[in-house]
Order: C-alpha cells, then sequence, then structure tokens
C-alpha cells in the first residue's frame, strides 16, 4: 500500500503550469460540493499549487458532509470546511464570498424516482448560486451527457454542437447550462461551463469498471463501443486553471482526452495484463457519447497522463488492493436512465 500511495503522490502533484496559472487567479477559490467523486482531490490540488506558487488563498470546500471523517480529512491539508445544504437558501445565503467559485453540485445517480430533486440540484440551485456569486469567477461543471449520439468516426462534437439530451438527467444537466447562462449574461459574471466526459481515476470509472470485468470475467456490453476518458487528475488542473478564462457571456468548453477509445481495444489491454481473455456481449451501435476536446487542449495543452499510463495504474491499483468509490459511470447507458 505504500507503493500505492507514493504512486498517488506523484501523479496528484500540481503541474508547473497550474503552479504559474495559480499565482495569477486573484481571490480565495470556493468548492462547492466538494464531497463528491471529484471534490476532494481538486481541493487538495488547489492547496498544494498554492503552497507551491507560495501564495496565501484560502481554499474553502462546501458540502452537507455528512461523512466526519472526509470532512477532518480535508481539514488535515488545509481545507477550510464548511456543512452546508446548498437548497436551504439561507444556510447558501450565509457562505462567505469568494471571488472564485467552482461549482460541483449535482444530482446523476437515482435520478429516475427522484426526477424533482435532480432538477432542483441540477437546474433550480444553478440560479441562487449565480445570484449570490453574481461578483465571482464561475466554473460550473456539466457534463456530455447534453449531447447527442453520434458516429464513432466524427470525432467527437464540439461546443457549437447544439445539445440533444436524452432522459432527465441530461435534460437537468442543459437546464444547469442555460441558467449559468442566464444569469453570466444578466449580471456580466464571467462564467466557463466546464462540460466533463469522462474522468477517471484509481477508484472509479470507465477503466476502473472495465478493468474489474475482465478480472471477475463478467461480460462487457459493447453497444457503445467508443469512449472519451480523461485522468481526473488532469481534469482537476484544467477546472482550477479554468478560472482565468471565465467570460460573459459564458464560455462553453468540452474536457476530456484526445482519443476515441475503443473499449474492445482497452478491455483486451487489461486482459494482456491479467492473463484472462475478456467476455464480449452485444454488437456496436456505431454512436457514442463523444467530445472534441480540441479547445481544451489549445488552452491547456494534452493531458500529462495517457491512456497506457492509466491503464497501467488502475490494473496495479487492483491488483494490490487500492480502495474503490464503488460509483459506476453507467458510460453504457443509452437511453439517459440513471
Amino acid at each position: 500500500m505504500k507503493d500505492l500511495e507514493k504512486l498517488e503522490s506523484e501523479l496528484l502533484a500540481p503541474s508547473a503550469a497550474l503552479i504559474a496559472d495559480m499565482a495569477k487567479i486573484e481571490g480565495d477559490i470556493i468548492l462547492l460540493g466538494i464531497g463528491g467523486k471529484m471534490g476532494p482531490s481538486m481541493g487538495k490540488l488547489a492547496v498544494a499549487a498554492a503552497k507551491a506558487a507560495g501564495i496565501n488563498k484560502r481554499i474553502i470546500g462546501v458540502s452537507r458532509f455528512s461523512d466526519a471523517k472526509a470532512k477532518a480529512a480535508l481539514e488535515a491539508v488545509g481545507i477550510e470546511t464548511i456543512s452546508c445544504d446548498l437548497l436551504n437558501d439561507a444556510e447558501l445565503q450565509a457562505l462567505p464570498d469568494a471571488k472564485n467559485v467552482i461549482y460541483l453540485a449535482g444530482n446523476k445517480f437515482g435520478t429516475t424516482g427522484k426526477e424533482g430533486f435532480t432538477w432542483a440540484m441540477n437546474a433550480y440551485l444553478p440560479g441562487r448560486v449565480a445570484e449570490k456569486y453574481k461578483n465571482s469567477n464561475i466554473v460550473a461543471f456539466s457534463s456530455g451527457n447534453v449531447l447527442p449520439f453520434v458516429p464513432v468516426t466524427s470525432g467527437g462534437v464540439s461546443e457549437e454542437t447544439t445539445p440533444e439530451p436524452i432522459g432527465e438527467y441530461a435534460q437537468s444537466c442543459l437546464g444547469r447550462e442555460r441558467i449559468f447562462e442566464y444569469f453570466s449574461q444578466k449580471n456580466q459574471t464571467p462564467t466557463l461551463i466546464y462540460r466533463l466526459n469522462y474522468a477517471v481515476d484509481f477508484r472509479y470509472g470507465v477503466m476502473m469498471e472495465l478493468a474489474k470485468s475482465v478480472l471477475e470475467g463478467r461480460e462487457i456490453d459493447l453497444r457503445t463501443e467508443n469512449v472519451n476518458v480523461i485522468w481526473q487528475g488532469d481534469a482537476n488542473e484544467i477546472a482550477i486553471r479554468s478560472l482565468l478564462h471565465c467570460e460573459a457571456p459564458a464560455k462553453m468548453l468540452n474536457v476530456t482526452g484526445p482519443e476515441t477509445l475503443s473499449i474492445k481495444w482497452i478491455a483486451n489491454q487489461f486482459g494482456k495484463i491479467f492473463g484472462k481473455e475478456p467476455k464480449f456481449i452485444y454488437e456496436a451501435e456505431g454512436t457514442a457519447l463523444l467530445n472534441n476536446a480540441s479547445e481544451c487542449h489549445r488552452l491547456f495543452g494534452y493531458p500529462k497522463v495517457t491512456v497506457r499510463e492509466i491503464i497501467d495504474i488502475t490494473a496495479t491499483w487492483l491488483q494490490q488492493g487500492g480502495e474503490e468509490f464503488g460509483k459506476a459511470t453507467h458510460f453504457q447507458e443509452r437511453g439517459g436512465k440513471f
């Protein structure tokens, strides 16, 4: 486990580019919804980058914090934590002002049967946050799920493509984007809508799910046979650096890796490492949710961690008993039901 901890520490260290940009970001940073999959590592990265840049900057993490250990772990690395139900307007309004906001709050899994809560989190709350922080820079997380399925030979859709969300989760995500767009224009709030598709890490994501399926001999659905991924550490860096690229009206940014990857190819790579033959079911339907992130790569360069490194890291983590989040991405879902 010490080897795994060393590996994680090395991969999560801030890059020179992030450190340089952190020095340019004026004011404190507040992360709303820090308790999710990406929030804790993003907050830790922001603290590390500020220290490396030699600047004094408050990094504030806001969440319900139902897990006291998670809260304490953030505080241990220098993140100021605030327990808050963001849907409680009195609690929201009591939050401190901050020049920079990273909006991570949202609901995905369990949408079916809880549609009202999903819309409240994903489309109502953004309006309340946008008014509260109208004088801040806002990086608002969104999802590639708002986009149409496109041929796998298309190279993915760019920011100019008209959204075609399938299902209530994706529709509510488009609602979130539109609300932030409205308030950005109304209040001239510099905003960047961060459309991510898909982040992967040691503990969760497309790569972990495929690796486990191969290792455990489970069948892999090939109907959605192609995918985009980006290492979570790279996605975190881009989110923080995006605070320097907020605009009014809001700027849209697709965030993912440069490759259109084959699920079958990824599974076969894990098969070679594990000495197991992957099992596949169904035929590819020829379309997928794919992002063209060339604008992101123009602004921030290509991701540091490559796909083959991600495969090796994931296999090592799994073989050595590293912990997992246990939250499936449902990247193969084609009907929009989460």
